[in-house]
């Protein structure tokens, strides 16, 4: 797939009136809807669905992923309450979009990818960017053990469970954002690391992703 890096007024002018959008739908971070504003979301789909790159929808991205719907990109980046500088572990690299948000709000992303093909590609598309993560391939149900602890952990996946093995990870006043559930439907959760065995588990609104795959998970 050929990318041209191109962003005129037309796709500036559809992404500010996503981030009034996604204002009306509740989210209040400035910084969110700043990286929102500043992303081209075009620059991951072909050229041919150019003009769906804006709206608020999830979109195939190919060996049956999507790339998020901008609402939950947002929804989870808020929940998170990034700060710069802060060790951010990413589950699910998918198209990249989430990680060029959470790089946009500073922080220092380590993220992995278990579909190689998607991985591949992302890889390219990323630093074409200027958008250059830590990028791993492999389960990331698991984790990146070898590079925690982090101060911020994000699911891109539905799991059925929390993997244990993601809090041991969890910097103690870290916080984890996950959607659990079924393959139909999921809740947000967000799990903040009181002590070493202490944590704190929030369930919010309901989300449908693609299933988190591996070890620990399905």
């Amino acid at each position: 797939m050929a990318y041209k890096f191109v962003d005129n007024y037309r796709e500036q002018g559809a992404r500010k009136k996503l981030v009034l959008h996604l204002a009306s739908r509740g989210i209040e971070d400035k910084n969110v809807l700043k990286a929102i504003g500043k992303i081209p979301r075009h620059f991951f789909f072909d050229e041919t669905f150019w003009n769906q790159a804006y709206r608020d929808i999830a979109f195939p991205i190919g060996d049956g992923q999507t790339i998020s719907q901008p609402y939950t990109v947002a929804y989870q980046s808020e929940l998170l309450h990034i700060k710069r500088g802060d060790k951010v572990l990413e589950i699910g690299t998918g198209s990249g979009y989430q990680t060029c948000v959470l790089m946009e709000l500073g922080a220092n992303v380590y993220t992995i990818e278990r579909q190689e093909s998607i991985y591949k590609h992302t890889i390219k598309v990323l630093p074409g960017m200027g958008y250059n993560a830590h990028f791993f391939f492999g389960d990331g149900s698991r984790g990146i053990a070898d590079q925690a602890p982090y101060d911020k952990i994000i699911v891109t996946a539905g799991a059925p469970f929390v993997p244990e093995i993601l809090l041991k990870q969890l910097k103690i006043g870290g916080v984890l954002v996950i959607p659990v559930g079924d393959e139909r439907s999921q809740k947000m959760v967000t799990v903040i690391r009181i002590s070493e065995s202490d944590f704190d588990r929030i369930e919010l609104d309901t989300f449908r992703f693609v299933p988190l795959v591996g070890d620990q998970a399905w």
